[in-house]
């Protein structure tokens, strides 16, 4: 399971639920050019973003609300941004990975409690290898909801979950703030104007998309 609340994993998760095809996933610039080139131009979308920005040349950058059902709706996205995608890569091995966003967590819980996996890993995306608030919010969101729903006992083996429980326990009812607190949000804010993108990655639970890689680095809606 991969988090990135701001904006990468709610990006997938719209873009999706919005009709695109597929998206691949990358941490290198140039391997992401390299694959994109041996697809038709109108089948295929460029997304790219550094430190919040969108890259030059991209067809877009990192926003949920840039990937409508007119600019996505049957293309396959190759996608690369600071945070998230690198850690997608980085855990592409495993049996079952998904990309979680707060606007799809319940739909994620959902899959998780019908494969009745044995132990779950929960990997905070965080900015440039450092903690956010962000990410912990929306583990503790997840940890929440398999704790209340699960008809099997669900054990929470670290702190840093015990924590990101507590924290979600704190901030569930003014998700918007938090987002805005976090540091990443206030980075976000000083380069630009962002508010529409904070309210819709902090809305819970109003997506039914499971986003699921199918092989390796490829992710479709399941």
């Amino acid at each position: 399971m991969v988090i990135d609340v701001l904006r990468a994993t709610t990006t997938i998760s719209w873009a999706l639920k919005n009709g695109a095809d597929s998206i691949q996933v990358f941490a290198d610039l140039e391997l992401l050019k390299e694959s994109a080139n041996k697809w038709h131009a109108d089948e295929r979308l460029l997304l790219g973003e550094r430190g919040g920005k969108k890259i030059e040349g991209f067809d877009l950058g990192n926003s949920p609300l840039s990937v409508t059902n007119e600019v996505v709706n049957g293309k396959r996205l190759f996608m690369s941004t600071t945070n998230g995608t690198k850690s997608l890569q980085k855990v592409q091995h495993v049996k079952h990975l998904f990309a979680m966003g707060l606007p799809n967590r319940r739909a994620v819980a959902e899959k998780i409690i019908s494969l009745k996996a044995e132990n779950i890993l929960i990997l905070g995306s965080g900015w440039e290898g450092s903690y956010s608030l962000e990410d912990s919010l929306a583990a503790g969101a997840l940890a929440s909801y398999l704790e209340t729903n699960c008809d099997f006992e669900v054990k929470i083996i670290n702190d840093e979950l015990q924590a990101a429980l507590a924290l979600w326990n704190f901030w569930k009812n003014d998700i918007l703030k938090c987002l805005k607190t976090a540091t990443h949000g206030k980075r976000l804010t000083s380069i630009g104007d962002y508010e529409e993108d904070f309210k819709c990655c902090s809305e819970l639970d109003c997506l039914d998309i499971v986003p699921a890689q199918v092989e390796r680095g490829v992710i479709r809606a399941s």
